[in-house]
């Protein structure tokens, strides 16, 4: 293919896609196609996955969206699909780009309506897989660090307030004790004259 022929910039199933790029990575930036799924929609098609995305024709273009919207006909599996047994149709298909969100979100909402235990986890925004939380998904302050709160009209607690009488005040936890006063000289003791020379 010539160079006038390379386009830059290609739309595929509503995603710009650089041309500069491998179909393989090109598909799985798609929404709902990942890097296995466009292996094989590449395969089922003949398409070579290494070429670069600019050098396809319209042709290329037009059957890899027909077989992203409907993988079936181009023989994928049905296990390969990602709506299975849908609740609301019936039937098993695949969802793509903003059809897989609106699908996933109304999911979330049926599981909170019936208060099931997989809606209730979503409710409160907890691990809803049966994850660890012990250490893991924490939001919010500290948990099981308590704040002593001060009592309303009460004078703060000097540190250097005396003690009430008749009670000897007692140092706190972890403080060093206060040193001894030195004993006074005895009064019957006569003070010594310096030497005379």
């Amino acid at each position: 293919m010539s160079a006038s022929e390379y386009k830059h910039i290609l739309r595929i199933a509503g995603k710009d896609v650089e041309g500069s790029k491998k179909l393989l990575v090109a598909l799985s930036e798609i929404k709902g196609v990942g890097y296995n799924f466009a292996q094989v929609i590449t395969q089922s098609l003949n398409i070579n996955p290494n070429m670069r995305v600019g050098f396809l024709t319209e042709k290329d273009l037009h059957e890899i969206e027909l077989a992203i919207s409907n993988p079936a006909k181009v023989g994928v599996p049905e296990w390969y699909l990602n709506r299975k047994k849908d609740m609301d149709i019936g039937s098993t298909h695949h969802l793509i780009t903003s059809d897989l969100d609106f699908a996933v979100s109304n999911d979330v909402d049926r599981e909170k309506t019936v208060m099931s235990w997989r809606g209730y986890r979503h409710m409160f925004g907890l691990r809803v897989r049966g994850q660890c939380t012990r250490t893991t998904g924490r939001r919010g302050g500290a948990v099981g660090v308590k704040k002593v709160k001060a009592v309303p009209g009460a004078a703060p607690a000097a540190a250097g307030a005396p003690a009430p009488a008749g009670k000897e005040a007692k140092p706190a936890a972890g403080a060093a004790a206060p040193a001894a006063k030195p004993a006074a000289a005895p009064a019957s003791a006569p003070a010594k004259e310096p030497a005379k020379k």
